[in-house]
């Protein structure tokens, strides 16, 4: 993640758990973000802002006794999970390093790809790492970052409720509720959007981007159930929802149709090389 204390979400053990079913709701775009990577059984990858190591894991599978990946989190709670989590994994070696990730770092050195996913959205102004990414790493390098937009399919959300499906309430309160806490804390609800075209911008080459919507399955609603838990007190610190609030809204959630619901978060999978 990128630095401890600006970490919107959470770092706790609860936070983990919520991580590992997002890896599980996120297995079929992780799997295309690590295939357009074209990882080698030899490989250095770097992966930023590792957490407890779900998609580290991941990367683990595709390599060989001679490959190596570099978690790096500024989080020491999750860094300890992902290196308990990680023991004995897989045939490649686990080199976890705790930084800042928006303080680009020796961790980089040597690096063959970079990886990150779900993390450029707790970085303010993420368009700059990845310029200054490119400056970093050798030319060559692939790059390649899988990020949640939480706006995309709101539109579509807004069109049902306003067309006779009611109960889709609780969704569009989830989704004001975390836009407006990113907002807050002056960080993109949405960069995925525009990553590929900052990519560009900066002078990657073979852009690639691809974009999908999740639907609301029993996995995503246990999500947003646990993402309430996990920033109850910052919530009500900003005047966002109060407590009270959150407990009815989780309750709403729990109640939802898990058959019949549309999308409240897409995702955009973008590689490059340097």
């Amino acid at each position: 993640m990128p630095n401890s204390s600006d970490y919107v979400l959470g770092q706790s053990p609860a936070a983990a758990r919520r991580l590992e079913i997002q890896d599980r709701h996120f297995a079929v775009p992780s799997e295309q973000l690590l295939d357009g990577l074209q990882l080698r059984p030899a490989d250095r990858v770097v992966e930023l802002g590792c957490g407890p190591g779900g998609f580290t894991r991941r990367i683990l599978d595709r390599l060989g006794p001679t490959g190596v990946v570099v978690g790096v989190d500024s989080a020491p709670g999750l860094l300890e999970q992902a290196a308990r989590s990680l023991s004995g994994a897989g045939p490649g070696r686990v080199e976890l390093v705790r930084a800042d990730i928006s303080q680009l770092g020796p961790w980089l050195d040597g690096a063959d790809v970079v990886v990150g996913r779900a993390v450029l959205h707790h970085i303010p102004m993420a368009e700059f790492l990845v310029g200054r990414l490119r400056a970093t790493v050798r030319p060559g390098t692939r790059v390649g970052f899988m990020e949640p937009d939480f706006r995309t399919p709101l539109a579509r959300l807004a069109y049902l409720e306003a067309t006779g499906r009611p109960e889709l309430a609780p969704l569009r309160v989830w989704a004001t509720v975390i836009n407006q806490l990113y907002l807050a804390r002056r960080i993109s609800p949405d960069v995925g959007a525009t990553l590929g075209p900052a990519l560009e911008a900066a002078g990657y080459h073979r852009v690639r981007t691809e974009w999908l919507a999740f639907p609301s399955d029993a996995l995503v609603i246990e999500n947003l159930v646990m993402f309430y838990d996990e920033v109850r007190d910052p919530l009500q610190a900003l005047g966002i929802i109060s407590p009270a609030e959150i407990e009815g809204q989780q309750q709403l959630l729990r109640a939802l149709p898990k058959d019949s619901l549309p999308a409240v978060w897409g995702v955009h999978v973008v590689t490059a090389a340097a």
